[in-house]
C-alpha cells in the first residue's frame, strides 16, 4: 500500500532457543554488519574470559531480538522511512505511530487475515486484479503458479497449531 504495510508473521521464540550461536550469528549477519568482537569470537580470537563473556552476551541479545516483533518492525520500517525522507528532502518521523498487531488465534483467523491482506490492493482500487497487485506476495505466488504445469496440484501446508493434527484448511495453491 502507498501509506502502510500489511504483514502476516509467525513468531517462534521456542525455535530460536534451539539455534546454535553460529546460527544466530549467521542470521544476524544477513541483516547487519558484524562487530569486530563477534568476528574475533567466531575465529577463536577472543583470548580473555571477559571478551568471550561479552560476545556471548551480544549473541544472547541477538537471539532475543531475532524473535521480537517490535525489533522486526523497527528493522523493516527504518530503511523505508530513511528512503522516503531522503526523497522528500525532510527529516523526522515517517510513520504516524507505532505499528498495530493482532493475534491470530485459530486457522479461520489466519485465513481471514491472509485474505484481507491479499485483497487489500484491489479493495483500495490500486489494481483490478490480484495478478496486477504490484509488490505483493499474492502477485509473486500467482507468477510462480503460472510457471508450473497446470496439472500440478500443489497443496498448501496445513496451518501449524491446528487442534486436530492432520486436518487443516484444505486449500490448493490454485485456490
Amino acid at each position: 500500500m502507498s501509506n502502510h504495510v500489511h504483514t502476516v508473521l509467525r513468531l517462534q521464540p521456542a525455535q530460536a532457543e534451539n539455534w546454535s550461536e553460529e546460527q544466530i550469528i549467521n542470521r544476524w549477519r544477513q541483516l547487519f554488519k558484524l562487530p569486530v568482537l563477534i568476528e574475533r569470537y567466531q575465529t577463536g580470537q577472543c583470548y580473555t574470559p571477559a571478551q568471550r563473556r561479552q560476545a556471548r552476551q551480544v549473541i544472547k541479545q541477538w537471539r532475543e531480538r531475532l524473535c521480537d516483533l517490535s525489533w522486526f518492525m523497527r528493522c523493516l520500517n527504518e530503511p523505508i522511512a530513511r528512503q522516503a525522507n531522503a526523497e522528500d528532502k525532510c527529516t523526522g518521523r515517517f510513520w504516524e505511530g507505532r505499528f498495530k498487531s493482532q493475534a491470530l488465534l485459530n486457522e479461520q483467523a489466519v485465513l481471514a487475515c491472509m485474505s484481507y491482506v491479499d485483497l487489500n490492493p484491489v479493495r483500495a482500487a490500486l489494481c483490478d486484479s490480484l495478478a496486477e497487485s504490484d509488490y505483493t506476495s499474492v502477485q509473486q505466488r500467482i507468477n510462480e503458479l503460472k510457471q508450473q504445469p497446470m496439472d500440478t496440484a500443489v497443496k498448501l501446508a496445513e496451518f501449524i497449531g491446528s487442534q486436530n493434527k492432520g486436518t487443516g484448511i484444505a486449500f490448493l495453491l490454485t485456490d
